[in-house]
């Protein structure tokens, strides 16, 4: 019972794709376009997501911002890079018994590895089982050989990643995206802990591209309560 109360509560948080007209909806596609204006010289194709500490919203903004993308008509894979507290197979309602893991281990194919959902254009890869090496799996030769596969077959492809200040796997990962997004709550993390996690971000040479302010109150006088409610 608890395992499907986790996954219906997953799929709650996909508000873009479940109220695609909602003010919060349109605040995603906000991110969205402004990700895509970041971008000077190329595209925006590898997206990492990332956070200071545990529960500021990352993976909730990772998965909806996946489902934006596809909004747009693109090819979107979701890849939860969280081989420590993955949690996007819950949002998605999907079994963990295979996925990135297996694939950087060369026990899968990405094609068998990754899971299709009920939007056509996005597919998930999951985390996989739980190893004790992630942040050597993620700087591996088999990590590079991934963005290599998975840009040739997909248009967008989005990383959920452990918190900043708890493992050095996003800093790994960081420098091998095209574009890195700080999600921050409001209320919540502390701004000495969000200066820390932008400074080891821009030593591990990410490209910052931005930071998402998540949890924010809503007041009755801010434009965006009013855009798109009616």
């Amino acid at each position: 019972m608890a395992k499907n109360n986790n996954i219906q509560a997953g799929k709650r948080k996909l508000i873009a794709k479940l109220n695609p007209k909602s003010p919060v909806s349109e605040q995603y596609r906000t991110i969205r376009t402004n990700i895509q204006f970041s971008a000077v010289d190329e595209d925006i194709r590898t997206l990492m997501v990332t956070s200071s500490g545990p529960g500021e919203g990352k993976s909730t903004t990772t998965a909806n911002l996946a489902v934006v993308f596809t909004q747009q008509g693109k090819k979107v894979l979701l890849v939860d890079a969280d081989m420590r507290k993955p949690t996007v197979h819950y949002t998605f309602g999907m079994t963990n018994t295979y996925g990135l893991t297996n694939v950087l281990t060369r026990q899968m194919e990405l094609n068998e590895a990754v899971k299709t959902t009920d939007i056509p254009t996005l597919d998930i890869l999951t985390s996989g089982p739980i190893p004790p090496n992630p942040a050597e799996l993620l700087s591996s030769k088999a990590m590079k050989d991934f963005f290599e596969r998975s840009k040739d077959q997909y248009d967008m492809v989005i990383f959920d990643t452990p918190p900043v200040l708890a493992v050095t796997d996003a800093q790994v990962l960081a420098n091998q995206c095209d574009g890195t997004i700080l999600v921050v709550s409001s209320g919540k993390t502390e701004f000495e802990s969000a200066q820390k996690t932008k400074d080891l971000l821009v030593s591990a040479k990410a490209k910052l591209l931005g930071v998402v302010l998540n949890n924010k109150k809503i007041e009755k006088n801010d434009y965006y309560y009013y855009y798109g409610t009616k």
